[in-house]
């Protein structure tokens, strides 16, 4: 479900969020993501952040493997293709892939972390 709503887009990506999301979910990001740094916690926040990515960024192609389960986590790596409109690679075309790790409590979804190659 995860998998396929982050596929379909932006809306499908926010009605799986008041789905499986716990409200008080933890977003950690390898890097800053917008003005409110690497971390933000509710739903609301991750909302927010989540905004602020696809605002700021063309999407050419994104594709994702998973999940792949293990007890209460679960993993999900993502595969992107986008140009940023905007900051100090605004204009770029990227190439790049993540690795998405989600702990689930009470059949929710209470923290997603992303972890990324290092940055040059």
């Amino acid at each position: 479900m995860l998998v396929d709503a982050c596929l379909a887009g932006r809306e499908a990506t926010d009605a799986m969020q008041d789905l499986i999301y716990a409200d008080d979910v933890m977003s950690v990001e390898a890097f800053p993501m917008g003005p409110d740094g690497p971390a933000v916690q509710g739903l609301v926040a991750v909302r927010g952040k989540s905004e602020f990515w696809y605002t700021n960024h063309d999407i050419h192609a994104m594709s994702a493997v998973g999940p792949f389960v293990n007890g209460d986590r679960f993993t999900v790596i993502f595969n992107m293709d986008v140009t940023a409109k905007a900051g100090p690679m605004g204009g770029q075309r990227m190439q790049g892939s993540e690795i998405a790790l989600y702990t689930t409590a009470n059949g929710k979804v209470v923290c997603e972390e992303f972890f990324s190659p290092p940055m040059a």
